[in-house]
């Protein structure tokens, strides 16, 4: 709309000289490519693709990185069940706050609403995207993190399950780390056994040996070239892993 409205302008301003006309139109045109990015629409003003928000995602990722992969993310998870709930925004809003400080802005929180808009979110290439920025350990950890936003209303759902399941496999966290995971927040009675990646048949010494292993797997250093809110969560996730310990010797009476 705007690059035909001042190129007509710049028709008359100029005297009806044709340059005028043309800058006109350039400046239009760039007025109407950022509207059209605000407004996550394309040029007729229909939703955008999944290619076009992959687009608008690595633009953002090269200037944001993180903070981006993680709304991209986050998006996924609150819009799983089908509901955006206050609780799931105060979760990430406050995980922001913490983890990136005076950096965490509006903007950022327009970032999540283009996401949350968006009728499919390009996870296959952003998790592509990640897996090439992030570390093994660093990738298990953001499990932990959308599974807080699951959990922000004290119930996760077997949607959101499932999305943070999906997610797990396209940034390539193994299957084992991500049952450990998930029954850090979703339990049932085996929920002890499988935090350590073992079953209820296994025995006192295999059950400490996997005490042993997720111990040193799930570590706090493991992240500690991390912000202060990833440490958080990678020292909650180690708490959890030694109370199951302790809750499966209190059980089986092991010293």
């Amino acid at each position: 709309m705007f690059k035909w409205l001042l190129a007509i302008a710049g028709f008359f301003i100029f005297r009806g000289r044709f340059f005028g006309a043309v800058i006109g139109f350039i400046i239009g045109s760039a007025i109407d490519n950022y509207q059209r990015i605000r407004n996550a629409t394309g040029p007729n003003g229909q939703r955008m693709t999944s290619e076009d928000l992959f687009n608008y995602y690595q633009r953002r990722a090269t200037q944001f990185d993180v903070p981006t992969m993680l709304m991209a993310l986050s998006a996924a998870v609150m819009k799983a069940d089908g509901k955006v709930l206050k609780s799931e925004l105060n979760y990430v809003k406050n995980f922001f706050n913490a983890q990136f400080g005076p950096r965490f802005s509006n903007d950022h929180l327009q970032v999540l609403k283009r996401f949350l808009d968006s009728d499919q979110i390009p996870l296959q290439q952003i998790c592509s995207d990640i897996r090439t920025r992030m570390q093994p350990a660093v990738r298990t950890q953001l499990l932990h993190y959308l599974f807080g936003i699951a959990k922000a209303d004290g119930d996760v759902s077997p949607q959101e399950i499932d999305v943070i399941e999906n997610i797990s496999r396209m940034l390539h966290v193994s299957q084992e780390d991500f049952i450990s995971i998930k029954n850090m927040f979703y339990r049932d009675i085996n929920s002890d056994y499988k935090i350590l990646g073992i079953d209820e048949s296994a025995s006192d010494e295999e059950v400490k040996k996997a005490y042993r292993k997720m111990a040193v797997k799930f570590h706090p250093d493991k992240v500690s070239q991390m912000g202060e809110e990833y440490q958080k969560g990678a020292k909650e996730k180690f708490q959890k892993i030694q109370e199951a310990y302790e809750a499966i010797k209190k059980r089986r009476g092991i010293k």
